[in-house]
């Protein structure tokens, strides 16, 4: 391509709500322009970038044996109605109805038309198992989109599920498909981890992250200092203690606490560690049609950790409650402790079960018990995983230990196991003609996302730095002086032999300024840019190598064997 002929409007001004430098980059390098909140479109040299990303993928799906197609991205409401999301998913779905009144929702994922399509077509064990995936345009209406293509509300994904008649295919698939993405993000030129996650509204087990390692993630994610265990911090969990503090002694009895309510104040006030206490956090939690009040005890050196909360208790979402809702159903605020159950739902942190020597409210204003043996709970309490990791805290696998790091989530895979098939009644006939319903897995990629964040990964002050497997161009041959004959006619062989070789590669023939041209290469990205410029003279050019910023000095008739070696 002609750098003359090319629509790449760049720019030295940044949107104006533009923070991470994957929004301000792609906007100011002409590979991105946005057409309201959340929505963008996608210019030459963007498209070229995700066209790259999906030929990576298609070649590591095909190679794992998955099958592309392509679903209509306007769905039939009446899927999502039997499998039971469609409120569960909320406003995030944009429904609407057409000139006949039938109510159709913008796919935001397709798991309901990936079964409908292949629910009455496979019908037999013999034809399992079967992956299928597609690369699609998806809509969520977000309430707060921003950070330009990381968080739209239109989006490019590869969404793939697959089908089989035993759980123990749908383990071999499940790792596969894992395998199969690690591929793709290491051609992709990508640092990342694979970590532990919470499946989310689309539901199921067995779910993993794939996280692109960057300060700027959303997410925060705990990784091991020894080995490959990383989870996002709502899954995240974590081994036994190593360093448990000297436990009071004391005989269970009642004391009075007149005016301690909070952990601090009460571990002063018995002069104990608080991992000797328990915390009470209480919380409304919301069901589909009604909401109660749930306490969630933990020890006072923990925090609960809320998506882990709504796991426990089948709920769709969390809210705080106030003191006066608490006194309307007989609780006293400060001083809740586990041993009445008769006021709430309780839910126990795993880590106080069979726990000794506690200190907990005693349902009682301004009076704490000592001395509590929680066993006594351990037949009729619901103990589960609600406290948050902490930076230090012991690997579930191994002897080392847990730090928190930053990362982009670009994919998304876990195990849907019966949840859709069932549902939207979708079987086959076992070895004894039996009717099963299909055991599923589902395994999603941000394309889009994942073009903002290799520029998070990979960028200075300056602008992009593409990977060899993403750069828009492989090669920029600039002229720095257009008007300059053995400058051209070195550019124009240079471009040619570079075609011919099967180079992506642009000619920069712009009559601009050599400083201008220089700082849009840099802005733009491509990996190597040739400067002919004045060296011309003494029978030299430049290559200048994005990623290090070297400029290396060769001789005009091998740059192009240069060229080839460093590519």
């Amino acid at each position: 391509m002609r750098r003359s002929r090319a629509f790449i409007p760049t720019s030295k001004e940044a949107p104006s709500d533009a923070q991470l430098a994957s929004h301000i980059f792609l906007s100011r390098g002409g590979f991105i322009s946005q057409t309201a909140a959340g929505l963008y479109n996608y210019m030459p040299l963007a498209k070229r970038v995700i066209k790259k990303i999906e030929n990576v993928i298609n070649q590591e799906m095909s190679k794992a044996g998955a099958e592309e197609t392509e679903l209509s991205f306007v769905t039939p409401a009446s899927l999502w109605q039997e499998s039971g999301r469609i409120e569960k998913f909320g406003k995030e779905l944009l429904r609407f109805h057409d000139r006949k009144e039938n109510l159709f929702v913008l796919g935001p994922t397709h798991e309901e038309m990936m079964v409908d399509m292949v629910r009455n077509r496979v019908t037999s064990y013999k034809q399992l198992p079967l992956n299928l995936y597609q690369i699609k345009t998806k809509f969520r209406d977000e309430a707060r989109p921003r950070f330009g293509l990381m968080r739209g509300r239109e989006f490019i994904m590869k969404d793939g599920y697959s089908f089989h008649a035993t759980v123990e295919d749908l383990d071999r698939e499940f790792d596969a498909m894992e395998a199969a993405y690690k591929k793709i993000l290491t051609r992709l030129g990508l640092e990342y981890r694979i970590v532990e996650a919470d499946s989310g509204a689309i539901g199921g087990t067995g779910s993993k992250e794939l996280m692109v390692l960057a300060d700027s993630g959303e997410d925060t994610i705990a990784v091991c200092s020894s080995c490959e265990y990383g989870a996002n911090i709502e899954a995240a969990a974590r081994g036994l203690r190593k360093d448990i503090p000297e436990a009071p002694e004391a005989a269970f009895n009642k004391f009075q606490t007149l005016g301690v309510k909070s952990i601090d104040d009460l571990s002063q006030f018995f002069k104990v560690d608080p991992y000797y206490t328990i915390k009470t956090v209480a919380k409304r939690v919301v069901y589909e049609d009604t909401t109660e009040i749930v306490l969630f005890f933990l020890r006072g050196c923990d925090n609960l950790q809320e998506v882990k909360a709504v796991n426990a208790t089948d709920a769709l979402d969390i809210v705080d409650v106030t003191e006066e809702e608490l006194l309307e159903a007989g609780i006293v605020p400060g001083f809740i402790g586990p041993l009445d159950q008769s006021k709430a739902k309780h839910v126990i942190d795993n880590d106080l079960k069979d726990a000794k020597h506690m200190i907990c409210g005693a349902n009682e204003l301004d009076y704490h018990f000592v001395g509590v043996d929680l066993s006594v709970l351990s037949e009729v309490a619901y103990f589960a995983d609600i406290s948050e990791v902490n930076a230090g805290d012991a690997c579930p696998h191994c002897e080392g230990e847990l730090s928190f790091t930053k990362g982009i989530e670009v994919g998304h895979i876990f195990k849907l196991g019966t949840k859709y098939s069932e549902a939207l009644k979708a079987e086959f006939l076992d070895e004894n003609g039996k009717a099963q319903p299909f055991i599923m897995g589902t395994y999603g990629m941000g394309v889009s996302r994942l073009v903002a964040a290799v520029i998070e990964q990979h960028h200075d002050e300056n602008g992009c730095i593409w990977t060899k497997e993403t750069a828009p161009y492989m090669v920029n041959v600039m002229i720095s002086n257009i008007k300059d004959e053995a400058q051209n006619e070195l550019g124009e062989s240079l471009y040619e032999s570079l075609q011919n070789a099967g180079v992506e590669v642009i000619l920069d023939d712009r009559k601009d300024r050599f400083g201008f041209k220089m700082k849009d290469a840099e802005l733009i990205g491509f990996p190597y840019t040739i400067i002919i410029g004045k060296e011309l003279e003494n029978g030299q050019v430049q290559i200048y190598v994005r990623a290090s910023g070297e400029k290396i000095t060769v001789d005009k008739d091998i740059v192009f064997d240069k060229v080839m070696e460093l590519i």
